[in-house]
C-alpha cells in the first residue's frame, strides 16, 4: 500500500461506538491489503479527544501510521434540537485535534468520518457530492452539520497547503450491532426498535412516531461502511485523487436506496412482532425531507454496500434483545 508501511499502526478513534468498533473489527480481521496491520485504541477515560495537550502527546507516543475519525458526538433530531453548544463544540473540538495531531506527526493517511446531514434540506434526489454548500441546511441538526462541514474543510485545506493525504467519507444514515438505543438521543431506526420492543414487551395498544411519516431516508450496515473506510485506506493515493479531487474533496458513502419512515416503521413493527396501532404526531419535526445520496464515485473506487435492510435489520434487533438492558441506556459519545 502506497506511502504506508507494510503493517501499519492505524488508530481508530471512537472504537467504543458502533462506528469505531466495526471499522477496528474490519481492520483486524481484513487487514490492508492482504496485510495485517496494528488497530490502536484508547478509552474516553484514558484520551479525551477534545483536549489537545493529552490528543498530541498520545500521537507523539504512540506514532499512528493512519488515522481514522469516528468518534463524534451523534444523535437524532431531538438530541440535535436540545444539545447545540454541545453537539458543534463537541466535533469541533475532536476532530480539530486529531487532525492537527495527525500532521504534527506526519501521519501518512487519515479517514474523516462525517454525515450526509452536511447537505442542503432542498438538495437534488440522490444527492451528489458537489451539493455540498449549495444550499440552507435543516435547521433541526445544523450545529452537527456545520462541526461535519468544517472537518472536511479541514482536511481539503491541510491536503492543499501541506499535501497531506487526508480523506473523508460521507456515510448516510447508519445502524447495526452496538447502535445507540437512548430514549432521547438516539437516530430514527434505534429509535424505532426500542420503541415497538418495549411496546411488545409492554403490551401497548398502540406507539406514536415523530412526523408525518413521509420522510425518506436511506440506510447503511454499520459493517458496510467499515469495508469502506477500510477501502478508503487501502487506495494509492493517485487513485483515489483521480476519482474524488476534480470535483470535491469527499465522497458520499450509501446504499442508493431509501424508504418512507411510515414504511421503516411497519418493517419494524413486523420484525419484532408488533400488532397494535402505529401513529404520527404532525406536531413533531420532520427533517428533511428526503436524503438519498449519489454512491457513484464510491462504486467506481472499487465499493458497494452487501447488506440489505431486511437482513441488516434482523441483526440489528437481535444483538438489541441481547442487549437491551445496556443499550437503552447508551451515551450520545460514539468514543
Amino acid at each position: 500500500m502506497s506511502d504506508l508501511p507494510q503493517v501499519p499502526r492505524v488508530f481508530v478513534a471512537g472504537h467504543r461506538g458502533m462506528v469505531g468498533n466495526a471499522v477496528a473489527s474490519e481492520l483486524r480481521t481484513q487487514g490492508l491489503q492482504g496485510n495485517r496491520c496494528a488497530v490502536l485504541e484508547q478509552s474516553r477515560q484514558d484520551l479525551d479527544l477534545r483536549d489537545s495537550g493529552a490528543v498530541q502527546a498520545y500521537f507523539q507516543r504512540e506514532r499512528p501510521d493512519a488515522v481514522v475519525i469516528a468518534a463524534a458526538r451523534v444523535g437524532g433530531i431531538q438530541a440535535n434540537n436540545t444539545l447545540p453548544v454541545d453537539f458543534l463544540q463537541d466535533n469541533l473540538l475532536i476532530q480539530t485535534n486529531l487532525i492537527q495531531a495527525a500532521h504534527a506527526i506526519g501521519v501518512g493517511r487519515l479517514v474523516f468520518l462525517g454525515s450526509s446531514c452536511i447537505y442542503p434540506r432542498m438538495a437534488p434526489q440522490p444527492i451528489p457530492e458537489e451539493a455540498l454548500l449549495t444550499g440552507a441546511l435543516e435547521a433541526t441538526n445544523e450545529p452537527y452539520a456545520v462541526a461535519k462541514i468544517a472537518g472536511i474543510k479541514l482536511c481539503e485545506s491541510y491536503n492543499r497547503q501541506y499535501g497531506t493525504d487526508y480523506r473523508s467519507l460521507m456515510p448516510t444514515n447508519l445502524y447495526g450491532p452496538g447502535d445507540n438505543f437512548h430514549p432521547e438521543h438516539s437516530h430514527v431506526l434505534p429509535a424505532l426498535i426500542r420503541r415497538f420492543a418495549e411496546a411488545v414487551r409492554d403490551g401497548l395498544p398502540r406507539v406514536t412516531i415523530w412526523g408525518s411519516g413521509r420522510p425518506r431516508r436511506e440506510f447503511l450496515h454499520v459493517q458496510d461502511l467499515a469495508a469502506a473506510v477500510r477501502v478508503a485506506l487501502e487506495l494509492p493515493r493517485e487513485q483515489w485523487e483521480a476519482q474524488v479531487q476534480p470535483m470535491c474533496s469527499h465522497v458520499n458513502v450509501g446504499t442508493g436506496d431509501d424508504i418512507a419512515i411510515a414504511d421503516l416503521a411497519r418493517l419494524v413493527a413486523t420484525k419484532t412482532g408488533y400488532e397494535g396501532r402505529i401513529e404520527f404526531d404532525t406536531s413533531k419535526p420532520d427533517g428533511t425531507p428526503r436524503k438519498l445520496l449519489n454512491v457513484g464515485r464510491m462504486k467506481r473506487l472499487g465499493w458497494q454496500a452487501q447488506i440489505s435492510l431486511d437482513a441488516g435489520l434482523e441483526q440489528t434487533l437481535s444483538w438489541y434483545q441481547e442487549h437491551a438492558a445496556s443499550a437503552r441506556g447508551q451515551e450520545v459519545f460514539q468514543a
